[in-house]
């Protein structure tokens, strides 16, 4: 799957090998300590992200997520996650999670890249509908919709990144 930026390639895969594994952990560690909303509060460390990597690599291998890829000039510059349902009567949408292109990278229209290929690797497993939410106060809806998603739900204070500091979780769908 390539996408609108020339050098970038995106690409859903069932398995990650260990220096795959690796570039992942750093670019999660770095997206967390950045301040980005990939599941952690800011500072973390390798080890603080490694066991969160490593379950969903495992549920990588056992078919029920795909790890997509961005690569610029073949080195990661970002990925994301399609957690896929076991649900029979869910199987045709996913959802989107763990969003993030490298601080280094951004504000080169990678993420518009990274979640092109998302679709795409959505559509070549026959989902018609994608779903992913984001941490309020970051103002990722008007992004999202730009790529064409909706917002269908609030959930106050879903989302504790510190005492007293309690954010919305906002949830997203697109149709294919």
């Amino acid at each position: 799957m390539t996408s609108a930026v020339p050098s970038a390639v995106a690409t859903a895969l069932e398995d990650v090998d260990p220096e795959l594994r690796a570039a992942l952990l750093a670019c999660w560690t770095d997206v967390s300590n950045a301040g980005g909303a990939v599941g952690f509060v800011p500072p973390v460390t390798a080890d603080d992200v490694a066991p969160a990597l490593d379950a969903l690599l495992t549920r990588v291998a056992q078919g029920r997520e795909r790890v997509v890829v961005l690569r610029v000039d073949g080195e990661l510059a970002g990925w994301a996650v399609l957690s896929l349902s076991v649900s029979p009567l869910r199987r045709h949408w996913a959802t989107v999670l763990r969003v993030q292109v490298h601080p280094a990278r951004q504000g080169q229209g990678l993420g518009r890249a990274l979640m092109t290929g998302v679709h795409d690797a959505a559509r070549d497993l026959g989902l018609e509908m994608l779903h992913l939410t984001v941490r309020g106060g970051y103002g990722l809806e008007g992004f999202y919709a730009g790529l064409g998603y909706r917002e269908f739900g609030r959930m106050p204070g879903a989302i504790r990144v510190a005492p007293g500091d309690d954010r919305e979780e906002v949830h997203l769908f697109v149709r294919l």
